[in-house]
C-alpha cells in the first residue's frame, strides 16, 4: 500500500521526488524501491522532516512510531491496518497530532477511496494536511475512528471484491463462447463505464439498475438469477465479516 500511495503522489505531481524520503530498513527492498523510483531518496533510518506517512506491517508499527518520533517528525499519518490511534500516540508520545487512514490500492492509479479520522492532537490543519495527500491520489472522507474498520470493509477490502466479479464474469463470457482476451476486455470496460456512470452522473445505483432493466428482457433474467444464488446477502455478509476482522485485529 506504501508503494501504491507513493507512485500514486509521483504521478499525481503532489510532490518532487527530492521532496521525499522513504525508509525502508531491509537492504533489498530498498534496492528494488530505489530502482522503480529513482529520483526518491531511499534510506534505512528516519531522518528529521515536518510529516511522516507509516506505511509497514501492523506487527512493525511500533518500531517505525519510536523512530520517527526520535526523529522529530512534526506531525504523521498512518495507513497501517487496524492500528488504533491510541497505539500511535503511545509509540509517538504526547503532543504529536496523528490522522488514522484506511486508503485502498486504487490510489496507485489515482483512483484511490480513503478515509481518515483525527487523534487526540489532530486539528484541521494535520486533517487538512493528511487529504491533501490522499487526496492527491483520488477522494477522502472524514469519519470518527470507529468508522474506519467500515471502510475498511468497504473500500479498503472492495478492491479484491470487484476483482473476484471481474473474474466470474470473464470465465461465464468464456462460457458462453467469448475468447478469452475478448472476454476479458469486455469484462473491464464494463466495470469501469459502470464505474462512471455512478461517479458521473447524479443518479443512484438502483436508478441506473432500473434504466437498463426492461421488462421480460435479457437483464431482468440475469439479475432475476444473480438475486435468487445471494449475491446481494453475499455483498453485505462480506463487508461485515471484513469489518468485524479489522476490528478483532485492531484489538491484538
Amino acid at each position: 500500500m506504501g508503494e501504491a500511495l507513493l507512485a500514486g503522489l509521483l504521478g499525481a505531481q503532489w510532490a518532487h521526488g527530492e521532496d521525499m524520503i522513504v525508509v525502508e530498513p531491509i537492504e533489498a527492498r530498498r534496492t528494488e524501491l530505489a530502482a522503480t523510483f529513482v529520483d526518491v531518496d531511499i534510506t534505512p533510518e528516519p531522518m528529521a522532516c515536518v510529516g511522516a506517512v507509516i506505511a509497514v506491517k501492523p506487527g512493525d508499527v511500533e518500531g517505525a512510531c519510536r523512530a520517527v518520533a526520535d526523529a522529530g517528525v512534526q506531525r504523521v499519518l498512518s495507513i497501517a491496518a487496524g492500528v488504533p490511534l491510541a497505539s500511535l500516540e503511545q509509540w509517538l508520545g504526547n503532543g504529536v497530532p496523528v490522522v488514522r487512514a484506511m486508503p485502498n490500492t486504487a490510489a496507485l492509479v489515482g483512483a484511490g477511496a480513503a478515509a481518515i479520522a483525527a487523534g487526540t492532537w489532530a486539528g484541521d490543519d494535520e486533517l487538512a494536511w493528511a487529504e491533501s495527500i490522499l487526496g492527491a491520489v483520488g477522494i477522502v472522507q472524514r469519519v470518527s475512528e470507529p468508522l474506519l474498520d467500515a471502510v475498511t470493509g468497504l473500500s479498503g477490502s472492495g478492491p479484491a471484491y470487484v476483482f473476484l466479479v471481474a473474474e466470474a464474469l470473464t470465465e461465464a463470457g468464456v462460457l458462453a463462447g467469448l475468447p478469452r482476451p475478448t472476454a476479458i476486455a469486455l469484462t473491464n470496460q464494463t466495470l469501469l463505464g459502470a464505474a462512471r456512470l455512478l461517479t458521473e452522473t447524479d443518479r443512484t445505483a438502483e436508478e441506473h439498475r432500473a434504466a437498463v432493466t426492461s421488462p421480460g428482457g435479457t437483464t431482468a433474467a440475469g439479475l432475476r438469477t444473480l438475486e435468487a444464488r445471494g449475491v446481494r446477502s453475499a455483498f453485505i455478509e462480506a463487508v461485515w465479516e471484513a469489518t468485524k476482522r479489522s476490528k478483532e485485529l485492531g484489538q491484538t
